[in-house]
């Protein structure tokens, strides 16, 4: 347990220095609302579809196969992208439902949630979370277009317009793109890989000082109670749900383990960059990303608590 809170804050520490290294910037005007703007789109463009190529096309999806994780896992996302939309539409106003919702449900897993699952469990820990990456991913960008899609002042919700938003969506693309090439373990020239390399490390820095900069007091106080609302449905109500699923399933040990880490991750930065995108409320989900980044220390060692304490991992 002592080792889960050590690389909860070995993860989160580097982030809320971005996130204050942006807001410093804001303050002191090296950034401005257009450069951030414009640095979104880098990001949700071309940066992230990067990382997101390149981290695909190195899993050994033939050995890390597993049915039974990867149904339950689909399963589980889909009920908790449900009810979480169910509630934002008892719970918010109408233009802010689609980045409650996508706040409440999307995982960062690609960077902590597989961290973490390293930390308890070594490699067998990377190589069940590498099981579950091309299918976070594609799940929760098509399920994140879909909702701020319906909600977007920007694009069109007939259900034509959100299906050709989801096909367009370079997060989808690139991990549609990069499925065969690990499936049949193709590789890239070196020269290409390494240039893919230089963007794809771009994409976290940048995400998280676009959020800082976003980041006021003013704008806290305006999203707290959405906001706080939000994180208590990702970091605590959905986590509780999704693990007891997985316990009634069936699951024990390292997968039960894993599964629970990655309901229980922090909202990932990708959601303000797609808030950005659909000129959503771009404020409200930079306070979510932050409010649940905070909660994972705690709410993540809680968890792993319980569940050794009751013996099932």
């Amino acid at each position: 347990m002592l080792a889960i809170f050590l690389t909860t804050l070995t993860i989160t520490a580097p982030v809320f220095a971005m996130l204050f290294l942006g807001a410093l910037l804001k303050r002191i005007n090296w950034i401005d609302d257009s450069f951030i703007h414009t640095a979104s789109a880098l990001v949700f463009n071309v940066t992230m579809p990067a990382l997101l190529f390149l981290g695909i096309i190195h899993a050994d999806l033939n050995s890390a196969l597993k049915p039974a994780l990867l149904i339950y896992f689909s399963v589980a996302t889909l009920v908790c992208f449900a009810l979480a939309w169910g509630w934002a539409i008892v719970r918010c106003p109408r233009a802010d439902r689609g980045i409650y919702t996508q706040g409440a449900f999307r995982g960062n897993n690609a960077v902590i949630g597989l961290a973490l699952a390293a930390s308890l469990y070594g490699d067998y820990g990377i190589s069940l979370g590498a099981i579950l990456a091309a299918l976070v991913i594609l799940l929760y960008n098509t399920l994140s277009t879909i909702v701020l899609a319906v909600y977007s002042p920007v694009i069109k919700s007939d259900p034509w317009s959100i299906c050709k938003s989801v096909l367009s969506n370079p997060l989808i693309i690139s991990v549609i793109a990069a499925v065969p090439f690990a499936y049949f373990q193709i590789r890239l020239p070196g020269w290409l890989e390494t240039s893919g390399g230089y963007l794809a490390q771009m994409t976290l820095p940048l995400a998280l000082i676009c959020i800082g900069g976003t980041l006021s007091l003013a704008a806290m106080r305006k999203s707290g109670g959405l906001a706080l609302s939000s994180s208590l449905v990702k970091m605590i109500g959905l986590p509780v749900l999704a693990t007891t699923g997985a316990w009634l399933w069936g699951f024990r040990g390292a997968e039960l383990g894993v599964l629970f880490l990655y309901f229980a991750s922090p909202t990932a930065a990708s959601s303000f960059v797609m808030a950005r995108a659909a000129n959503g409320n771009h404020e409200l989900a930079a306070a979510i990303i932050v409010i649940t980044t905070l909660m994972a220390a705690m709410t993540t060692n809680i968890g792993i608590f319980v569940l050794q304490w009751g013996g099932w991992i």
